[in-house]
């Protein structure tokens, strides 16, 4: 198993791309912790979880809130005695121009997108030093790394922030044997997008945007984080991984 012996903390695990981390995580053989604020959810994700014969526990974990990344970092520590690996997958988006937007929705999207992954990297830092080294992910977006028609500027701009969040941290922390890395999906049909995806222009812009001219799925971005979450890219930091479909190539 590709995780074995290896304890991880994923934000945002509730549903879509962190859950779907979460289960193939236990499946690998990983120890989980996962997180997110919708606690009904997150509970029916650890109860799948368990009836397959994997280790995880779900906490309710406010990304925005440093009490509550302290509270996830020291239940994992406490059950299963180190940390070696952090997802900071909890993200939220608006679909709307600049123009559109309030002042609320900016600084709600830097919160969670921006802070919350700032947040989750200052809470795991000390228990990956005490452990030798360790993991981190954070998942960005391909809207921070270009800009797009009837996104939310602020999404990009949290997002762009989380790319070079994770580049000065990959420097900082190398030492420490710590490694730093971003994934940058695509179009993913996932939960949080379902409303866009149900407007037909929006959808048939994203596919005709996307060379391979599909939406993506929770499990093609979890593979990659699967990877940068074990020692198969042990001579990975400050590297982004996108997963897009082509959709930057072009």
């Amino acid at each position: 198993m590709r995780l074995e012996g290896k304890v991880a903390i994923i934000s945002g695990g509730a549903r879509g791309m962190g859950a779907t981390e979460a289960r193939m995580f236990a499946k690998e053989g990983a120890k989980v912790v996962f997180g997110d604020v919708r606690d009904d959810l997150g509970k029916q994700v650890e109860a799948e979880i368990s009836e397959s014969s994997g280790e995880a526990i779900y906490v309710s974990l406010d990304v925005t809130d440093e009490l509550s990344w302290q509270n996830a970092v020291d239940m994992a520590v406490s059950r299963f005695g180190k940390l070696d690996i952090l997802v900071n997958n909890a993200g939220i988006v608006y679909n709307q121009s600049g123009d559109d937007a309030t002042v609320e929705e900016w600084d709600r999207l830097m919160d969670v997108n921006a802070k919350g992954v700032f947040l989750g990297i200052k809470a795991v830092i000390p228990e990956m030093r005490k452990a030798g080294g360790g993991s981190i992910i954070n998942i960005s977006s391909i809207s921070g790394m270009i800009g797009q028609h009837r996104i939310h500027p602020g999404y990009n701009a949290s997002k762009g922030a989380v790319r070079l969040l994770t580049k000065a941290t990959a420097i900082q922390y190398a030492n420490d044997g710590i490694r730093v890395n971003s994934v940058h999906p695509g179009p993913i049909a996932t939960p949080m997008n379902e409303a866009s995806r149900a407007d037909p222009e929006h959808y048939q812009n994203s596919i005709d945007s996307t060379p391979m001219g599909r939406y993506g799925q929770p499990e093609d971005i979890a593979y990659g984080v699967l990877f940068l979450a074990s020692d198969e890219s042990s001579y990975m930091t400050g590297s982004e991984l996108v997963i897009d479909g082509g959709y930057t190539a072009q």
